[in-house]
This record gives structure tokens, C-alpha cells and sequence, in this order.
């Protein structure tokens, strides 16, 4: 494989690579969620929408700097601009994401203890799903069960990986940019 030789070049491979992997599961989490919406005839959550329309650019971005990088055409300022705005944009799904999250405790759903809490949410879920093209709350529905919000927590921990893996990306590029631009010493003859 081509591409800057040395430490950081294999780094910003790497990092590459795991974002794409991150991101691709989320992905798959974020359309299975919305495929369940769908198929109870509900308007798909727009906190799941935005994730899986941040994402999907995301993976098409990593892809198409990584066959950049591996061709030495890889414009690294660039670079670090768009990996700066998708840390930004993966930032505010982290926060949007994690809002409700932060205050759930997957391992109490369905225990006795909550009873009346999973109570009142399968009303207010069975209300939303009885009318067809209705929207379910986001934060109601995380709760539903504890795989979905096992699942969720999972697509928030990612988000937050992703954030300091495009954080790290950006740093490798501006150092792959200095390195790149830096001049060779002029030959002294004697």
C-alpha cells in the first residue's frame, strides 16, 4: 500500500479504519431502529434520521480519503477542515443522542422496581403506535425494552469514539500536511 511512509501514516490508516468500522455499526443500529419505526407504520425519529444521515456521509468521506491517501493525492488542510466539521457534526449526535440516554438505566428496565414507569410507557407508546404515521418520542422510545436501550448506549459510546478518532484524524493530517511541506535542506558542496 502507498501513501506517506513512517509512524504517522500508519496512524491516520489506522484511525481510518476504525472510523469506518464504527461508523458502519451505526449505521446498521441506526436503520434497524428506523426499520422497526417504518414497519408499526410511525414516523421514524429524527434524532435516528440525523444519525444515519451523518454517518452515511461520514463512511463516504473515509472512504474517499483513504483511496486518496493511498495514492499520495490526498489534499491533507482539507482534511482537516472536513474531519473539523464532521467532529463537530458527530459532537452534536453524541449530545443528541446521549441526552436522554445519560439518564436511563438499561439494567432496571423491566424489573419490578420500575413497573409503574413501564407501565405508563407502554400506554404512551401504545397510544403513539395505534395512530398510524405518528411520530414516537425519542426519549420514549429508548426505553422500551433493555435490548433497544443496550443498542442505543452502544450508538452513543460510538459517537463518542468517533468524535476522538476525527479529532486525532485532524491532528495526523495537519502533521501529514507540515511534513509534506517541509523543504530539504539545501546540499552544502565543499
Amino acid at each position: 500500500m502507498s501513501g506517506p511512509n513512517g509512524a504517522l501514516g500508519a496512524t491516520f490508516k489506522i484511525v481510518r479504519i476504525l472510523q469506518t468500522i464504527s461508523l458502519i455499526a451505526i449505521i446498521g443500529m441506526a436503520a434497524y431502529f428506523i426499520s422497526q419505526m417504518v414497519s408499526n407504520n410511525n414516523a421514524p425519529s429524527d434524532v435516528l434520521v440525523g444519525t444515519l444521515s451523518v454517518t452515511c456521509i461520514a463512511v463516504l468521506y473515509c472512504a474517499i480519503t483513504y483511496i486518496l491517501y493511498l495514492d499520495n493525492g490526498l489534499p491533507y488542510l482539507i482534511t482537516t477542515g472536513m474531519d473539523g466539521a464532521l467532529l463537530i457534526a458527530l459532537i452534536v449526535v453524541a449530545v443528541v443522542v446521549g441526552k436522554p440516554l445519560s439518564y436511563l438505566n438499561c439494567k432496571v428496565i423491566g424489573s419490578s422496581s420500575v413497573s409503574q414507569s413501564t407501565y405508563q410507557l407502554g400506554l404512551e407508546l401504545k397510544k403513539s403506535l395505534s395512530q398510524e404515521g405518528s411520530k414516537v418520542p425519542y426519549s420514549n422510545w429508548i426505553g422500551a425494552n433493555k435490548v433497544t436501550c443496550y443498542e442505543m448506549k452502544a450508538i452513543w459510546g460510538l459517537s463518542i469514539a468517533l468524535c476522538i478518532l476525527f479529532a486525532f484524524s485532524a491532528i495526523c493530517s495537519v502533521c501529514l500536511w507540515r511534513r509534506s511541506k517541509a523543504v530539504a535542506p539545501k546540499s552544502v558542496e565543499g
